[in-house]
């Protein structure tokens, strides 16, 4: 006899588990604990076998009683629903780990294990961040030519057009791994390069006239401030490190008796070691700060404590405060340098980009360019601070 609603309600856990048949194999479970589940019982190739459909209320009467027609419809087709079912749920446990996110999180998981910079890792978690709204819940299975190009499509025409170019690559990368791992056919993005609009070149300001580089100079010197801004401001272009190198220089990585700087290969751009040779100017700058620095690991410490080094855009404020906003940067310093001793001549290219820690195309000959060149770096980087302290004192002697 099918049962009602009003049994069911009505129904009162006993001293042992009792069974409230309804029809068809369907009962509900009343327990001596007081809850009350369904079960459907059934026979498959002589076995007989039983599927549980959840609790009373949570699952009523009607649907236990559609999960159950739904069960034999599947054993008339000659399926077992106990086996449709745990492959539903693998299905789904797959697909759970089959999204954008979980496998781009995998991969950056590994970057870090394997050592990547942490500024290379906070680019990937801002990358994703952007991935995520759109793309992020969704199997790698789904994420189609159209399907991805209409979102970095909306990205560059809201003119971020160099962030849509990373964001292809960053994309690119994740289904890659989703390819060799097994969880993607192929990757549908590689060639969206071609039909996303191309970015705009923007080179950072730089100045490579030496009348200009000698009034800033001059500027430079003139300029007060906090000793750490004041030091960072002036070793600059000196050094022609990248900004970010040069903040973070601790004082173990200096041997002034031997002038030399050595940058560890994780806050490198190329992931190598580089050495720096120093020149008298930058030594004498570097011993300024030992009254100032020399209790922290930092020859540039922050303003408000010593444990950390100055900020990222400390070099850049400063150069603001002088009037040189748009026309000059930290980086830019290095196009500087780059471009003044091209000109004049006096030393290879090659010597240039080992003094730049450029990662050339040809890895053997870049690592190569780093060994071998030292002497000529060693004369490259005096001459050049002389070439700067003659273009400063000109200016001087211009306003005199």
């Amino acid at each position: 006899m099918a049962l009602s609603v009003k049994e069911i309600e009505a129904a009162r856990p006993g001293p042992k588990d009792r069974k409230l048949h309804d029809e068809k194999g369907l009962y509900l479970l009343v327990a001596a604990s007081g809850s009350k589940r369904w079960y459907f019982k059934y026979r498959f190739l002589s076995r007989e076998q039983k599927l549980s459909f959840g609790a009373f209320p949570d699952v009523s009467l009607k649907a236990a009683r559609a999960k159950r027609d739904e069960a034999r419809a599947q054993i008339a087709d000659g399926k077992n629903p106990s086996r449709e079912r745990l492959m539903r749920m693998e299905a789904a446990r797959v697909e759970a780990t089959n999204t954008f996110e979980v496998i781009a999180r995998e991969l950056l998981d590994k970057n870090a294990a394997e050592g990547a910079a942490k500024a290379t890792q906070d680019k990937a978690e801002w990358l994703l961040s952007l991935v995520q709204p759109r793309l992020g819940k969704l199997s790698v299975a789904e994420i189609t030519a159209p399907v991805a190009f209409a979102f970095l499509e909306d990205i560059a025409n809201s003119g971020r057009r160099e962030t849509a170019r990373r964001l292809r690559s960053f994309i690119s990368r994740v289904i890659d791994r989703a390819v060799i791992t097994g969880r993607a056919p192929h990757n549908p993005v590689k060639s969206l390069h071609r039909v996303l609009p191309a970015p705009v070149v923007r080179h950072l300001p730089a100045i490579i006239d030496p009348d200009e580089l000698a009034r800033l100079l001059h500027a430079i010197e003139a300029y007060s401030g906090y000793p750490s801004t004041v030091a960072a401001l002036r070793l600059t272009p000196h050094l022609f490190q990248r900004p970010g190198e040069i903040r973070a220089m601790r004082w173990q990585e200096l041997d002034l008796d031997q002038a030399r700087w050595k940058i560890p290969a994780e806050r490198m751009k190329s992931r190598e070691a580089h050495e720096v040779p120093l020149s008298s100017q930058v030594i004498g700058i570097i011993r300024a700060m030992i009254p100032v620095s020399g209790r922290s690991e930092w020859v540039l410490p922050a303003f408000h404590s010593l444990h950390r080094p100055i900020s990222e855009n400390t070099v850049n404020q400063a150069l603001r405060r002088l009037g040189y906003a748009g026309i000059m940067t930290a980086h830019g310093f290095r196009s500087t340098a780059s471009s003044l001793l091209n000109e004049s001549g006096k030393w290879s290219p090659d010597v240039i980009e080992a003094a730049l820690a450029h990662q050339g195309k040809d890895q053997v000959r870049s690592i190569y360019n780093r060994t071998s060149y030292w002497r000529s770096r060693v004369e490259m980087m005096q001459a050049w601070s002389d070439q700067l302290d003659a273009l400063k004192a000109g200016a001087l002697r211009g306003r005199a």
